[in-house]
C-alpha cells in the first residue's frame, strides 16, 4: 500500500481511530453465524427500547442508532435483534485502548470505541502518520478480530471528519495545509454542531457546502445565525486548536447521542438516559475513577442546549447511583414530555482516582455497599462468561419506606 505524502516538518499529527459498527461487530465476532446478516443491538421490537447500534447490513435498510426498535423492525423485518452486552463491549474496549496506548501515551478516548491519538513525537521511531495509522488498523484486525477506520490530519476536527469519509475499514489522510480545500465541497452537515435544524437553516439561506461558510461576511452570518457560527467558520477553514486531553488528565467521563429524529417520548428518553448512565459507570470502574457530580446535557430541535448537574453525597462509580442521578436530572430538573430532544448526554464530572479517603461512615451504608458488590460481580461474570446476569431496574426508593 502506498502511503499518502506527509510534510515531515509539520509539528502536529493527530489520528482519530473509530471502530466500525462496534457493538454489532463484537456480536458478529463472538457469533460468526451472524456474519453478513443485519444485526441490530438495543431494545426489542416488542418493547419501547431504542437501537444502540446497527451493522452496515442493517444500515442499508435505513436503521440508525437512537431509532425505536419497533421502527427498525418495520424497516428491516429480517434483522437480528440482540440485547446489548455492555460488559463485553467494555472488555474489548479496554483491549483496544491498551493497543492504542502501546503506540503513544497521548490517547484521548472519546467513547468506548473511538479515540484521538497524538503521534507527533512518534514519527522517527514508527514512521509517518499515515504509516502509523495503517499499522494500527492492521493490529486491530490481527489482535481484536475487528476493523477500524482511521483519519489522519493536523488537528482533531479534520482527523475525526476524515475517519468517517470511507467507512467501514477506511484510512483517509488530510495532508497539512490542505484541509480547507479538501473539505470545501462536503455537505454542510459534516461540520460538528450542524444537525438537522441548523442544516435546514443554512440550506434555506443557500449554504449547502462547508466551503459556502467562507464566502459570506462573518459579521452578517453571525447576525443571521448567531454567535455559534464563528466557530463553524473556523472549522470550515480547517482550523481547530483544541489540545489533546489524555485519559489520565481527563476531568470528566461522558457519553452522548444525537438522534436521527427528535424524540419526545418520555419512556424512550429515560431508556436512552439509563443506557448512557450505565456506559459512564462502567467506564469509571474500568479506569478506577469515581464521580462527585453527574451532569445531564440536552439539546432541543432549535439547537438550544441546556445542562443540569447534581452533586452526590459521596464520590461513586456505582451504576445505580449514577443512573438514578441522571434520571432525576431528566425527569425533575429538565421536565418530562415538555419538548422533544435531538441530543441527550450523561457526564460524570469532579472525578477522583480510586477510593476517596474519609468517605466511609462508622457503620457503612448497606444499600450502597450491596450495589457496589453487585456491580463488581456483574463485571467479573461478564468479563469471563459474557452478561449471564443483568441488574434489574426499579423506581427510586421511598426514603420513608426504606
Amino acid at each position: 500500500m502506498t502511503m499518502p505524502a506527509w510534510d515531515c516538518g509539520h509539528d502536529r499529527a493527530i489520528l482519530h481511530v473509530d471502530m466500525d459498527a462496534f457493538y454489532a461487530s463484537v456480536e458478529t465476532l463472538d457469533e460468526p453465524a451472524l456474519r453478513g446478516r443485519p444485526v441490530i443491538v438495543g431494545g426489542t421490537p416488542e418493547g419501547r427500547g431504542v437501537v444502540a447500534a446497527a451493522s452496515y447490513e442493517a444500515r442499508r435498510f435505513g436503521v440508525r442508532s437512537a431509532m425505536s426498535a419497533a421502527r427498525a423492525r418495520q424497516l428491516c423485518p429480517e434483522g437480528v435483534f440482540l440485547r446489548p452486552r455492555i460488559d463485553r463491549y467494555c472488555e474489548v474496549s479496554r483491549a483496544l485502548m491498551a493497543l492504542l496506548r502501546g503506540t503513544t501515551p497521548l490517547v484521548e478516548p472519546l467513547s468506548i470505541d473511538e479515540a484521538f491519538l497524538d503521534v507527533s513525537g512518534c514519527r522517527r521511531l514508527l514512521g509517518s502518520p499515515p504509516e502509523i495509522a495503517a499499522d494500527i488498523k492492521r493490529r486491530v484486525r490481527a489482535e481484536l478480530g475487528l476493523t477500524a477506520s482511521v483519519g489522519v490530519a493536523a488537528n482533531k476536527f479534520l482527523a475525526k471528519l476524515a475517519s468517517d469519509l470511507e467507512k467501514p475499514d477506511g484510512l483517509v489522510v488530510i495532508e497539512p495545509g490542505s484541509g480547507r480545500e479538501r473539505i470545501a465541497d462536503l455537505p454542510i452537515e459534516r461540520l460538528w454542531g450542524v444537525g438537522r435544524v441548523a442544516s435546514e437553516q443554512f440550506r434555506s439561506a443557500g449554504l449547502t457546502r462547508i466551503g459556502d461558510l467562507l464566502q459570506g461576511d462573518p459579521a452578517g452570518l453571525e447576525q443571521k445565525f448567531g454567535p455559534h457560527v464563528r466557530h463553524l467558520i473556523e472549522l470550515a477553514a480547517g482550523r481547530d486548536d483544541r489540545p489533546m486531553v489524555p485519559a489520565h488528565e481527563a476531568k470528566s467521563v461522558g457519553n452522548e447521542v444525537t438522534f436521527a429524529e427528535d424524540i419526545g417520548d418520555a419512556a424512550q428518553l429515560r431508556a436512552i438516559c439509563d443506557e448512557l448512565a450505565d456506559k459512564v459507570a462502567r467506564r469509571l470502574r474500568a479506569d478506577d475513577l469515581r464521580t462527585r457530580t453527574v451532569v445531564l446535557k440536552a439539546r432541543y430541535p432549535d439547537f438550544t442546549t441546556l445542562t443540569r448537574s447534581l452533586t452526590l453525597p459521596a464520590a461513586t462509580d456505582g451504576g445505580v447511583e449514577i443512573r438514578d442521578a441522571a434520571r432525576e436530572l431528566l425527569e425533575r430538573k429538565l421536565g418530562r414530555g415538555r419538548r422533544p430532544l435531538r441530543l441527550l448526554g450523561v457526564t460524570a464530572a469532579n472525578l477522583v482516582h480510586g477510593h476517596e479517603p474519609g468517605q466511609g461512615s462508622l457503620f457503612g451504608e448497606p444499600g450502597r455497599e450491596r450495589n457496589q458488590q453487585v456491580d463488581r460481580v456483574l463485571d467479573q461474570v461478564a468479563d469471563r462468561f459474557g452478561p449471564l446476569l443483568r441488574r434489574g431496574t426499579r423506581p427510586r426508593s421511598d426514603p420513608e419506606k426504606g
